[in-house]
């Protein structure tokens, strides 16, 4: 480690069990992947059964997701027959950094690393010339990051699976 700092934010970035903690909150990598999965329905609606099945995600879970997305502007919903969930614009319009926004997510809030509320450029404390630097590099990332880039990782994913699936020999009878 070059200095205390290094050493404090590994500690921030390490939870209990030593396990890295993850980026975005889980309602967010849901609704990422969920936002993938209907861009890769090329503009079809989606039942949100079906994006819950193909993604893991629990469907009621889920539900609420949409919910919110929908609330924000960022997906449609359409009940009845043909209905289901579809992008309010096209997938490279869509960025992760607009879907946390949506979420409340934390990665995307102002705030200090060791939770000081009056941190600021004026009143720094001990970690804010380096925490600055790390969420201005992690917006960039959000910011740049869309959801077509999410919908061809999980085709891919999706394809990975089925081969591999495909490729498994057939359970022996007895």
């Amino acid at each position: 480690m070059r200095n205390g700092l290094d050493t404090l934010f590994v500690r921030y970035m390490l939870s209990d069990d030593d396990k890295v903690r993850t980026m975005l909150s889980q309602a967010t990598g849901y609704a990422a992947t969920a936002m993938g999965h209907i861009a890769a329905a090329g503009g079809k609606p989606v039942l949100v059964k079906e994006i819950a099945e193909a993604a893991g995600i629990p469907p009621a879970y889920l539900a609420k997701i949409v919910q919110a997305l929908a609330r924000k502007g960022l997906v449609i919903t359409q009940r009845g027959v043909g209905g289901g969930v579809s992008l309010i614009r096209p997938a490279p319009d869509i960025t992760l950094f607009e879907i946390c926004e949506a979420l409340d997510d934390p990665a995307v809030e102002q705030r200090c690393m060791l939770g000081v509320s009056e941190c600021s450029d004026e009143r720094a404390c001990p970690c804010h010339d380096f925490w600055t630097s790390q969420r201005a590099a992690q917006h960039a990332f959000l910011r740049h990051t869309t959801v077509a880039d999410i919908a061809a990782f999980e085709t891919r994913r999706h394809w990975k699976r089925e081969v591999t699936d495909r490729d498994k020999p057939a359970p022996r009878s007895t």
